[in-house]
């Protein structure tokens, strides 16, 4: 009988002579032709479950493109082996109820939301190559947000090569149940790339996401997420909760780095291990309540909850998810009486 081959477990770098915005495939660096070869950030059965094809969506240059435009070059061997692939779990996992989610492996979930969070990070960097309005911070000008980018793609590469996490886990995944009034769409999204924070809601499950945190924002968060998921929280709680998720990763201070260990003859798997960079002291910068205000503010704005209501006691901001001695809330409707 004879013995099977070896996996490839030679990791692709993109960013060494940056070729993000080349037509060459994004997993394995393979020549493409963009018009042909190339995978939706958003999956055809996301696109066609929801209804997303022709849906809008605003980049950060003010230009408006659709959720079905959305592509990134990609080789036909990485489309059906392994993009193809994950897709199929996830949506045979969310055929018959988005909760199907909880079911996938963690790794599973980390790449199928990173893989999403990559394909707009360079759908974006497109776009300012002939921008409709200059951004006032220019992604391709962030050294320290191509850093991060590189460290999150190492791990990414999980979806075309056999790899383990020696002990650790790249980022933080939370999973929670809301309930949805009758106005509310069946799915949502949103992001912040400078802090690697990704949002996506299917029907009445929320998955939020920081993907370069090495599990810690899970670890400090686990009470306040332990009560989250206890029961399913109105809407206004859950855009509290992706607020204490958003300013947690802006306050971490560490990016945290991967590197594979040497692979020897018959290896059948790469093994990655990391550290954080630059820890001087503690790994998040000191919690501000100001600061936290203004992201709650910004994720309130359907509920037109002002800072001053936020702040009205400027050492306890308004909660929604806990009551006035501490204890999880339960809100069936909005305004609350």
């Amino acid at each position: 009988m004879a013995a099977s081959s070896s996996p490839d477990l030679t990791l692709y770098d993109p960013f060494a002579r940056m070729q993000l915005l080349a037509p060459v495939c994004f997993l394995c660096g393979t020549p493409v032709d963009p018009a042909r070869d190339n995978v939706p950030v958003f999956a055809p059965w996301l696109l066609e479950r929801y209804g997303l094809a022709d849906k809008e969506i605003r980049l950060l240059d003010q230009s408006t493109t659709t959720f079905g435009e959305l592509m990134i070059p990609c080789c036909p061997r990485c489309h059906q082996q392994h993009v193809g692939a994950l897709e199929d779990r996830v949506e045979a996992a969310t055929a018959d109820d988005p909760a199907g989610l909880r079911q996938l492996d963690e790794q599973t979930m980390f790449l199928w939301l990173g893989k999403m969070f990559y394909g707009i990070f360079v759908s974006e960097l497109v776009r300012e190559q002939e921008p409709l309005i200059k951004p006032r911070y220019p992604l391709a000008e962030n050294r320290q947000l191509f850093s991060r980018f590189r460290s999150f793609f190492q791990v990414l590469q999980a979806l075309r090569v056999r790899m383990e996490y020696d002990d650790f886990t790249p980022g933080s995944v939370f999973i929670l149940d809301v309930n949805l009034g009758p106005d509310e769409p069946e799915f949502a999204y949103d992001d912040d790339l400078a802090t690697m924070v990704f949002s996506i809601r299917l029907g009445r499950v929320a998955i939020i996401s920081c993907l370069l945190d090495n599990d810690m924002l899970r670890h400090v968060m686990q009470r306040v997420y332990e009560d989250a998921r206890a029961r399913p929280l109105h809407p206004v709680q859950l855009a509290e909760f992706k607020a204490r998720v958003y300013y947690g990763a802006y306050l971490i201070s560490a990016i945290p780095e991967f590197f594979p260990r040497p692979v020897k003859p018959g290896d059948q798997v790469l093994v990655m291990d990391t550290f954080l960079d630059d820890v001087t002291g503690s790994v998040f910068n000191p919690w501000d309540n100001m600061a936290y205000a203004q992201t709650l503010e910004e994720l309130w704005l359907p509920w037109k909850i002002d800072l001053r209501t936020i702040l009205q006691n400027p050492r306890e901001p308004l909660s929604y998810l806990y009551d006035a001695d501490g204890y999880p809330r339960t809100i069936a409707e909005f305004p609350v009486a």
